[in-house]
């Protein structure tokens, strides 16, 4: 049973950042890091809702690691 959740964070293309969670086909934005974080913890617990957590190959209480997506800055 997998004990993570595996979600990527990056700026988004205008503003503000995207959260993915490929997974669970789970997409959410937020204007700031905390915004995208709180709004893909609600679209996990959403996306999970009644769902046999088993049956996924999840563990009861599975947690969210995040990979944080940056583009370096060109000289």
């Amino acid at each position: 049973m997998q004990r993570t959740i595996q979600a990527i964070i990056r700026p988004g293309e205008q503003s503000g950042y995207v959260a993915e969670c490929p997974q669970l086909s789970v997409v959410t934005q937020g204007a700031t890091l905390d915004e995208v974080a709180a709004n893909l913890k609600e679209a996990v617990e959403l996306a999970l809702e009644g769902e046999d957590l088993a049956a996924l190959g999840l563990a009861a209480e599975p947690a969210i690691v995040v990979t944080f997506e940056l583009e370096p800055a060109v000289a």
